[in-house]
């Protein structure tokens, strides 16, 4: 990961972790996706794994982004690395009272730069059929829908759907 941070506004970008920004991470995904999606307590077991796999060994092409509003994280995204050619994109989340700020096109934006400059060919992201707005945001940006999954997750019956956006 790569140490300090940005600001724009009353919004910081921050790569640097701090103790408690872990788990607050996952209680966030926790609440907001129980709130908007109905999803039951597996669904922050499936953040809390592999961002703690992650934090104990991201590389040099791996970086999680933390975004603040008055010392509170309001929104996280990260790039890891699928294979040396393919980065992914995981743990997008932007806080309820972030929204409309433009915060979650600043956090995509960041994460597609990075993943430029590490020269990775494309990115990946996974995400449900229920996140229209993060989906128009993903399109907007040039990923483009490639695969479709329907099945029962999180305690909750959906549609899994997996973007692409080439880089070169």
């Amino acid at each position: 990961m790569q140490p300090g941070g940005e600001t724009r506004g009353a919004i910081t970008l921050r790569t640097a972790l701090r103790p408690g920004d872990l788990g607050y991470i996952v209680s966030l995904h926790g609440i907001i996706y129980a709130r908007e999606r109905g999803f039951d307590p597996t669904f922050e077991a499936y953040v809390a794994g592999p961002l703690s796999k992650f934090v104990q060994t991201a590389g040099s092409r791996e970086c999680l982004w933390i975004a603040e509003k008055a010392s509170q994280i309001v929104g996280c995204v990260a790039i890891v690395a699928a294979s040396p050619e393919t980065a992914q994109l995981r743990w997008f989340l932007v806080a309820t009272d972030a929204r409309g700020t433009g915060l979650g096109k600043r956090l995509l934006e960041e994460a597609v730069a990075f993943s430029k400059n590490c020269g990775y060919a494309e990115i990946i992201l996974w995400t449900e059929s229920g996140l229209t707005v993060a989906a128009h945001l993903y399109q907007s940006a040039g990923f483009r829908k490639v695969e479709e999954k329907p099945g029962r997750l999180w305690g909750v019956d959906l549609v899994e759907e997996k973007y692409v956006l080439r880089l070169r």
